[in-house]
């Protein structure tokens, strides 16, 4: 699995988690709705850390929290 599609898939679970729907986490986190489709659709090769520190407020969650899934396991991430 590519990055970016880790980093899509985590959100989604934090969405459901939280009971957001994309469009609502774009406006409590005041990410550009086109900008969060873009990265949930997995057309962002290279998504900033910003955008995961926006996303993390929002939930109210640490950055360590975020990256604590499965999905991030170094030896599954493909380059």
């Amino acid at each position: 699995m590519l990055f970016k599609e880790a980093l899509s898939q985590r959100i989604f679970e934090l969405c459901n988690k939280y009971d957001y729907t994309p469009n609502r986490l774009a406006e409590l986190s005041a990410i550009a709705p086109s900008t969060l489709r873009a990265l949930l659709a997995n057309k962002v090769d290279n998504p900033s850390s910003y955008i995961v520190h926006k996303v993390c407020r929002t939930f109210k969650i640490t950055l360590s929290e975020f990256y604590d899934s499965k999905l991030f396991d170094a030896n599954k991430l493909e380059d």
